[in-house]
């Protein structure tokens, strides 16, 4: 128990230091929001990295879909890397980095505003990235609580509580430049921490080839799934279950797309250099780590194999105590490797949660208060009011997440599903068409926008009762928050094109302005380069 405290106590005065020391480097909002849009390639790519990952993959998603999936989960770690990092940095980086500059847009909403020429479409959005941003934080306040219940034995409600304290002073504090400094060194943790972590997890079942032999020798038939009577299907490529193994895949990867907290990261861009490098490095970090932990928990039935040790690791069949049980089988013997493991967990989650709370914060002061609520607001009490906010959204989410534990219904994967659902749903088609085609039309954005939400909204409050799209081909599918996200998604990317043609174009002067952007000369024009 010293050994874990020391090495948490450790890692949060590091955190807290990082935050303060950084403090002038936050005294107003362009620096606080953005960083002065000065942030290396390797801080940003770690920072891309580390927002992606937290506590929802490796407690949350690991542990359900590597025990639903088996090793065919791995795709979703390996999709995560190619599709929601590499196209991402080489697709949306250079023309998001142009535009928004051009647009003078900090934000998504912003963004939307200044391109569809809607102060609605801001105010729309602002409201979906606060309202949705809450599940998606709650669900990672639930995969820290309940890894740090499990290692110390403290009472979820106060795990919370102390987690939440300790990201609102790192937050508050440094703003953004300190949150990518802090990313980096949180980075360099996760991927150590998730190497060890397999490796050790891997010999204590006798190496990969016997651990996969294991594996392939427990019975699926109660994963569900088309092919779960197959034998041998949690080994198989594509598992038990493809179509599920499909909306996973898809919200994850092409989601990432559509979320604001990861679209801001191309803010700051500085030089063509810099996306390649943020590309490649981002790229073997999500490898490593989302296909990592995707990889130990695919074993989650290996080492449940024991009835005993099912218990532990699934008690009332919450998937959300399957990692936690599972390492605490392996390690509860072993301080230095489980103090390891909760450092690494609470990197990935620090990470992502000041992203989080930056991003509702900051949208919701600068697109929804200044000039709405309160016409006039200078640079000063913006800053204030951000940080207010933050405050004000952790507490929220930190109740969420204390009632979504006692509550048996929604497990972290299905929290983060509605926000995802929700978010990119709204979001990405719009944001990729505005970058690329100038025939979108604001009246597209707003059928999208009603869309996703509403029908995420519906999911929520319908749940069984949610009608299916094709019930005879596939019957329940749209009943999971992960599919229908991902439906919402690809849907998105036929409502906005679709209704952009049969609706007015919108002026053309004005759009040509947004583009014009493109067409800057530096070495060549903008669309192709950003010089240096």
């Amino acid at each position: 128990m010293i050994t874990k405290i020391a090495l948490l106590l450790l890692f949060f005065a590091l955190t807290i230091f990082i935050g303060l020391y950084f403090r002038k480097r936050a005294s107003n909002v362009n620096d606080f929001v953005l960083g002065g849009r000065s942030v290396g390639p390797w801080l940003t790519a770690f920072s891309y990295g580390a927002t992606y990952f937290s506590a929802v993959v490796f407690v949350g998603f690991a542990g359900q879909f590597g025990w639903r999936f088996g090793t065919s989960a791995v795709w979703i770690g390996l999709t995560n890397a190619f599709i929601g990092s590499l196209m991402a940095w080489f697709l949306l980086g250079r023309r998001t980095r142009i535009m928004t500059n051009h647009l003078k847009a900090a934000t998504m909403p912003q963004f939307f505003n200044a391109r569809y020429l809607s102060p609605a479409l801001k105010i729309g959005a602002s409201a979906i990235i606060f309202v949705f941003l809450i599940p998606y934080t709650a669900s990672l306040y639930n995969g820290l609580g309940r890894l740090f219940e499990m290692a110390f034995g403290i009472p979820f409600e106060l795990c919370i509580i102390a987690i939440g304290i300790i990201t609102a002073i790192f937050v508050v504090a440094g703003g953004y430049f300190a949150t990518a400094v802090n990313d980096f060194i949180q980075g360099i943790i996760m991927i150590f921490g998730i190497v060890a972590v397999i490796v050790v997890a891997l010999n204590s079942q006798g190496g990969f080839v016997e651990a996969t032999t294991k594996l392939s020798q427990i019975d699926a038939t109660n994963a569900g799934g088309p092919f779960a009577q197959n034998p041998g299907a949690f080994t198989s490529m594509f598992g038990p279950n493809p179509i599920d193994l499909l909306g996973v895949v898809i919200l994850t990867s092409l989601g990432a797309w559509g979320l604001p907290q990861m679209v801001a990261r191309f803010y700051s861009i500085k030089s063509e250099k810099m996306i390649t490098k943020g590309a490649i490095v981002s790229t073997i970090f999500s490898i490593l780590i989302a296909g990592g932990s995707y990889f130990l928990g695919s074993f989650g039935r290996v080492f449940a194999a024991t009835p005993e040790a099912a218990a532990l690791a699934m008690p009332e069949g919450r998937f959300d105590s399957i990692i936690p049980g599972i390492l605490e089988s392996i390690f509860s013997n072993n301080d230095l490797m489980m103090g390891l493991i909760i450092v690494l967990v609470f990197a990935a989650s620090i990470s992502t949660l000041s992203s989080l709370v930056m991003t509702s914060s900051s949208t919701l002061t600068l697109d929804f208060l200044k000039g709405v609520i309160i016409k006039k607001m200078n640079d000063r009490k913006q800053l204030i009011i951000i940080r207010v906010l933050i405050v004000v959204f952790i507490v929220i989410s930190s109740a969420l997440a204390i009632s979504q534990y006692n509550s048996p219904v929604n497990f972290i994967a299905q929290l983060m599903g509605i926000s995802w659902g929700a978010l990119a749903g709204a979001f990405l088609a719009p944001f990729l068409f505005g970058l690329y085609w100038k025939r979108t039309t604001k009246i597209a954005v707003w059928c999208n926008f009603v869309f996703s939400t509403c029908l995420m909204l519906l999911l929520v409050v319908l749940r069984e009762g949610f009608p299916e799209l094709l019930p005879k081909v596939f019957p329940t599918v749209l009943h999971s928050p992960i599919n229908a996200g991902a439906f919402c998604m690809l849907a998105g990317l036929i409502i906005v094109p679709l209704v952009s043609l049969f609706t007015k174009a919108p002026d053309k002067k004005a759009v040509d302005h947004c583009f014009a952007a493109y067409e800057v000369k530096v070495l060549s024009k903008a669309g192709k380069t950003l010089g240096e």
